[in-house]
């Protein structure tokens, strides 16, 4: 425990706190001293609002190097993804009933594709290798005349693997095939330039950056235009894709993350030139393992390139402990067992498993995953207690 008598937190994968200068930014919009009108009216106090969220919009597309109409405004990654998914699946069905994904995906994207195939829709589910990775090869032999759709996350949530979205867009663009990127986990900490990668369509969310939850966005490319199926309707906000009055002080919140997360990521590129290092959650993840890797039974659940995984999380296995053990010890952190998602139905990893652990395996395996307020002490504090437990 800390100082505090709180577990020490090393959960930011789940979710991030939020921080203390989007806080501040959201109170302006949100009490009759601020600007609390609805966007969509026509009075001043809307048309306020309706400012405020349009600067958003640009702080958001600029830290994706795109343009702001591009953006859409969704509850968070797990809309944008439906929106995406069924979305595209329905409009160009005409064309074809064929989707790739992989078994490695959030259930925000397995879930739907498993929606579409009742309704007739063909997915065929890819396998990683034991590290994580989908071999490019693979979603080329899945890909036929009949696919429409190829969804692969960047940035997976429980093993930090990052799978290579640069090559598979230039695959998939090649063939005409649209291509949807699940970037929760790397909007914010890794550089993207939708300018650039051949990507259709991209979803996350702001509280994985020190935003607030009930708050994300979707990225819809238009060289070439995409064009989707709205999956919420009774009003005409956001291009008439996503209807429902528009909350102001979240997509405030959003706004506000993406532009410190953008000073951010701008200092660590101006910094890597000099040849200095920033990357503070990349050196408490080597941290942590260099501290308990020669531990008998511990395994790394992903890759040890540092070019293959996220810098903010870390899974271990702890093959030879039991994990009402481990759970007992691991009382004073807060840590994830699975995904938040998994976690709530008490199920083991389907990533791990789909990676090839067993059951028994992906039940003795944790995440941990760093963020801007973690400090070395903590990490330190956690080598000592899986030192002393394993």
């Amino acid at each position: 425990m800390n100082n505090l008598n709180k577990p020490i937190y090393l959960d930011y994968a789940a979710t991030t706190p939020v921080d203390p200068k989007v806080v501040q930014c959201m109170m302006s919009y949100l009490s009759q001293e601020g600007h609390f009108g609805n966007p969509a009216s026509q009075h001043e106090y809307g048309k306020a609002a309706l400012q405020a969220i349009e600067e958003a919009r640009s702080s958001v597309a600029a830290l994706l190097s795109t343009v702001p109409r591009n953006i859409i405004f969704t509850s968070g990654a797990t809309e944008a993804n439906n929106l995406a998914l069924k979305g595209a699946a329905l409009f160009y069905q005409r064309l074809g009933n064929h989707i790739v994904t992989s078994e490695t995906e959030h259930r925000a994207v397995l879930d739907p594709c498993q929606h579409l195939a009742q309704q007739g829709f063909e997915v065929t589910y890819l396998k990683p290798d034991r590290q994580g990775l989908i071999k490019l090869e693979d979603i080329e032999s899945a890909l036929k005349q009949e696919t429409r759709l190829v969804s692969i996350m960047h940035v997976n949530n429980e093993t930090g693997i990052i799978q290579d979205i640069e090559a598979i867009g230039e695959m998939t663009r090649k063939k005409g095939i649209l291509f949807h990127v699940d970037a929760s986990q790397s909007v914010g900490k890794i550089p993207l330039d939708l300018q650039k990668l051949k990507v259709d369509l991209l979803s996350f969310s702001a509280h994985k950056m020190y935003g607030p939850k009930g708050i994300g966005a979707l990225y819809i490319g238009d060289r070439p235009l995409v064009k989707l199926v709205p999956q919420c309707h009774g009003g005409s906000q956001e291009r008439k894709l996503r209807a429902g009055t528009l909350p102001t002080h979240q997509i405030v919140g959003l706004g506000e993350a993406c532009k410190m997360a953008k000073e951010a990521l701008d200092c660590e590129a101006q910094l890597a030139m000099t040849g200095e290092a920033l990357a503070m959650t990349g050196s408490l993840r080597a941290r942590l393992w260099e501290g308990i890797k020669d531990l008998p039974g511990v395994h790394l659940n992903g890759h040890f390139d540092a070019s293959k995984h996220a810098a903010h999380i870390l899974n271990i296995c702890f093959a030879k402990i039991e994990k009402e053990r481990l759970l007992e010890v691991f009382k004073g952190l807060a840590i994830s067992n699975a995904s938040a998602c998994n976690a709530i139905t008490l199920e083991s990893s389907h990533v791990l498993r789909a990676m090839g652990l067993s059951d028994l395996d992906a039940e003795r395996s944790f995440r941990f995953s760093f963020g801007k307020f973690t400090t070395e002490e903590e990490i330190d504090t956690v080598i000592q207690i899986i030192r002393g437990l394993v």
